[in-house]
């Protein structure tokens, strides 16, 4: 692949990370918020019951929640996308004969899993007034080693995957790489320190929503990226030539 491709595939894929951060504002907004303003407003009400006075608000609420939360949202999309575009570089051709749309939505579920759902699973997004702000490092440490373990051994189980391949077949091969990668997850799960600040009379619908919203947002942005960037993949590196029909060909009467 030269770097002409390199680099269309590249603002291909920052256009698909933007696509797709737009779908996953539109579930933020109307999935995600509504449970961030009800946390807020427990933790206005706990404050306001422990102590007097009041802090002066540097960002109004409705600013972090419009401006704000697309700006962050935008920005990640446009990020994430660009650095999947590159991993795609690397990855087409070399996981399996799949093609551009079917290697784009491999990547993407398979970044999911293992950026966010594997570490979501042992350390869970909380919302505000969950969480000690005195451990704020330990437990931003200890997401971000779970993340990167996950990542390393997700391409580890490709590559386990591959090499077992031509002695197993694909089917098990594939059934060995994943569930090595679930044992050794395992091990981590177990092993790394239990991570549980959820106050004591804090709502568990609440909790449950904030949670499934932050999950919903994900998984939007990653199908969202995997479906455009898929099509976009395909149609610059398989182009229809021009006036060919988009269906079966038909042969041509003599």
């Amino acid at each position: 692949m030269n770097s002409a491709t390199v680099r269309n595939l590249l603002v291909r894929g920052m256009l698909a990370g933007l696509a797709a951060g737009v779908l996953a504002l539109v579930v933020a907004y109307f999935l995600g918020e509504p449970s961030v303003d009800s946390a807020i407003g427990l933790e206005e009400a706990h404050a306001h019951t422990h102590e007097h006075g009041h802090e002066v608000e540097l960002v109004s609420r409705s600013l972090q929640s419009t401006a704000g939360l697309a700006t962050g949202v935008l920005v990640y999309g446009v990020s994430f996308g660009g650095i999947a575009a590159l991993a795609y570089c690397f990855a087409l051709g070399r996981v399996g004969r799949f093609g551009p749309r079917a290697t784009a939505l491999l990547l993407s579920g398979t970044a999911l899993l293992a950026v966010y759902v594997v570490p979501f699973l042992k350390y869970p997004a909380n919302p505000p007034a969950v969480g000690d702000a005195d451990t704020i490092g330990k437990r931003t440490a200890l997401y971000f080693l779970m993340m990167v373990l996950s990542v390393l051994l997700a391409v580890g189980a490709v590559i386990l995957g591959k090499r077992l391949a031509p002695t197993l077949g694909t089917w098990y091969a594939t059934v060995t790489a994943v569930a090595a990668f679930a044992v050794v997850i395992g091990l981590a799960y177990q092993f790394l320190p239990v991570v549980n600040e959820v106050p004591g009379g804090f709502p568990a619908t609440l909790l449950w929503r904030f949670r499934l919203s932050a999950l919903a947002i994900q998984t939007v942005l990653w199908g969202g990226f995997g479906l455009v960037f898929g099509e976009l993949a395909e149609r610059m590196l398989n182009p229809r030539p021009a006036g060919a029909p988009s269906g079966r060909s038909v042969p041509a009467a003599n």
